[in-house]
Formats: structure tokens, sequence, C-alpha cells
């Protein structure tokens, strides 16, 4: 029997740097794409994968996140005693979309240290973790492609994208080997230098784990940048059992960086039924 698998973890302490000043004030994971913002996306993701049990990791100034998925009772009411139903079925369903439970990451350590915050809330169950900032469009949920190969195996699963060479030092990059029409992951390295990378497969933001990977976690020494790097956890698990990689199929916005986060907004609303022609027109007239 696979273990069950109904929580995700989604990291979102980071400070999110290459937004300021948009972000001194505001989260990252709240700047929105087109009409939702970005956390949202990761969230519903999940959702539509069958993981309906949220942990949020998050740190100082994060508070907005909360507020969203929260019941705003004086909006709601006002709302509905306004007419604008539409809008009051919208804001509803977002703040009963799901159960979220909130976790502080107290010491800006890592991407590994963010999800080992959330150990004591996962227990011994299998966990999905969902980085927010890499938006994927897709008919099959990234999540649920992952989940399909979860499914199979009962291993950890990765979410995988070729990339050029040129960009291989801005991700975890992976070393894998076909195996019973399956990519069996035999070990990854955090942003090598071009040149060095064991392939064109990169990590990009998707994960299911066993349980075993947060006992990896605990053990593991700060590596780069003084951090407790997911990677090098990820490379050991690899030694001890097996762990699969699943070359996503959809759109990928690295919405994380201010071109990313454009691009997404403008490919995503040329195709808004409200807004696209709108926003097309204006496009083309500013050319």
């Amino acid at each position: 029997m696979r273990r069950p698998l109904r929580k995700v973890i989604f990291p979102a302490a980071g400070m999110g740097t290459r937004f300021l000043p948009a972000t001194k004030a505001t989260p990252k994971e709240m700047l929105p794409i087109v009409d939702k913002p970005l956390i949202q996306y990761g969230v519903e993701e999940a959702l539509a994968a069958g993981m309906g049990k949220v942990i949020m990791v998050t740190g100082r100034g994060k508070r907005a996140i909360e507020d969203h998925f929260d019941i705003s009772a004086e909006l709601e009411s006002n709302l509905n005693e306004t007419g604008k139903h539409a809008l009051y079925e919208t804001v509803s369903a977002v703040s009963r979309m799901v159960e979220i439970s909130y976790v502080r990451q107290k010491h800006a350590l890592g991407l590994g240290h963010a999800v080992l915050c959330a150990a004591p809330w996962v227990g011994d169950e299998c966990f999905g973790v969902s980085l927010a900032d890499e938006l994927i469009i897709s008919d099959v949920s990234a999540m649920q492609q992952l989940r399909e190969v979860y499914e199979q195996t009962g291993g950890s699963v990765i979410g995988l994208a070729h990339v050029p060479e040129t960009e291989v030092n801005r991700y975890g990059m992976v070393d894998a080997v076909e195996e019973d029409g399956l990519l069996r992951l035999r070990d990854m390295v955090e942003k090598p230098a071009v040149g060095e990378s064991p392939s064109d497969m990169a990590m990009i933001g998707r994960y299911i784990f066993t349980p075993r990977l947060l006992e990896l976690l605990a053990s593991t020494e700060r590596g780069i940048g003084g951090e407790i790097q997911l990677t090098d956890a990820i490379a050991r698990l690899a030694h001890e059992e097996p762990v699969y990689g699943v070359l996503i199929e959809g759109e990928r916005f690295d919405a994380g960086n201010p071109l990313g986060f454009l691009t997404a907004n403008t490919i995503l609303g040329l195709r808004h039924p409200e807004f696209g022609d709108a926003l097309r027109s204006i496009i083309k007239k500013n050319l």
C-alpha cells in the first residue's frame, strides 16, 4: 500500500529581493498574475492533485498571505449587500478552498531549512513541496503529473525541465538514467558552473518526498551560501532509495524574477476572456 499523499509544503519566507521596492511591504507570493496572486495558482495546482492539507512556511512581513486565504466577513457582506454576487462567490471560494497551517521560518537558512521547519506538521507521511514562483500552466496539473509516478512507484518524485546550457548555474541539475520507462535520478548538483552540469535537466520547484527526506535534512550540513540546501539532501536520498524524475508537460514561467513575471502577465493576460482583446489592442498600438 502507498502511504497517503495529502500534504504539501509551500516555502514562502523569502524576502523577494529581485522585486524590490515592490516587495518591501508586499510578499512576492502575493504579486498578481493577471487577477490572482502567485501563491493561489500554486495552491490550486496542489488541490487539483488531491493535496488538501497545505503547510505554508512564512516569515516576517508575510501576513498578507494569511489574510488572502482567510475569511473576510466584512468584505463578503459588503459584496453581497451591493449586489456584486459574482465577486462574492470568487472571494468566498478563495477563503474556503483549503485547510492551511502556517509555520514561521525564523532564520533565513535556505530552502532545505524551510522544508525542515514543516516537519512536525508532516509527521511520517509522504508530502509535496511546491515553489509558487515557478508558475506552471498545464492541462494536467504539474503536481498531478508527479503524483502519477508516485502512485506507480511509491518513491520520491522530482519535477524536471530541459534548460539551456547557459542557465544551468541557476538550478539544481540532475544526473538521471532511464529505468523501466522512468527516469531514475542518480545524483544532482546545486547550481553547477556552465559546462560542468551532469545533464540539461533542471529541478523546477515541484517535489514529492518520502519521510526519509526530512530525516536527511535534519543532518544536512550547510552548503552554498551557508544555507541548508534541499538539493544536498535529495542527493543523499537518491543514494539510499529510488528517486524519480518527471519532465513536466506544460508552460513554465519563472515568475520569481521581473522578466518572467512580466512574461507570465502578458501571455496569460492576452488569453484572459475579459481583458485579452483590449490588452492585445493596447500592445499593438505601443509597438
